[in-house]
């Protein structure tokens, strides 16, 4: 054989090309225990995640959009997505129920947007959730002041974990919303 298939780069463009008798001949010849190199595919995977992830956060971002298009909010919801790093968005009406979460909620809790949708977010408290860090949340969100904080929350199978929550008052003349950034943090 010309050449040791072994050593080619690109093996799969190479042998998708040839016919299907050529292909029967060939015969790669692996005299050692050696693995194959990859060698661009962890740059590409790299960067096609976080061309996906990218996507998702600006579809986030356009649904956001259009509750505050809906809603009128004044608040500049660009701003607050370029300044708030997260995993899952939740955003509450004046009384605190949920009206919207993204899918990065239901990767980091384990419930369900249909599950979230009408309940207060206290359904992901439980016994090691701080009384005191409970009630700060509340005053904040009785006095509309945008706060960060660090709360420990439940997920769906009972597990705790530490949650960085961001909640920033949305309005149009008053508070009408409350949109929570949320990340688990160690």
């Amino acid at each position: 054989m010309k050449h040791n298939l072994y050593d080619m780069m690109c093996l799969d463009i190479y042998l998708s090309h040839i016919s299907d008798i050529d292909y029967k001949v060939l015969k790669i010849d692996t005299k050692t225990n050696a693995s194959m190199p990859l060698l661009s595919w962890d740059l590409y995977k790299d960067a096609h995640q976080q061309r996906l992830k990218d996507a998702k956060k600006a579809s986030e971002l356009q649904q956001v959009l259009s509750f505050a298009e809906k809603f009128k909010w004044q608040n500049d919801i660009n701003l607050a997505f370029l300044e708030n790093d997260y995993e899952a968005l939740i955003i509450t009406d004046k009384n605190q129920n949920v009206i919207w979460v993204n899918e990065g909620f239901t990767e980091m809790t384990g419930y369900s947007k249909k599950f979230a949708i009408n309940k207060t977010p206290r359904f992901l408290q439980g016994k090691s959730t701080n009384l005191a860090t409970k009630k700060r949340v509340r005053e904040r969100i009785i006095k509309n002041q945008p706060f960060k904080t660090i709360i420990t929350n439940y997920k769906k199978d009972n597990t705790p974990y530490k949650c960085e929550v961001k909640i920033i008052p949305l309005y149009n003349n008053d508070t009408t919303h409350f949109i929570a950034f949320e990340k688990q943090v160690v």
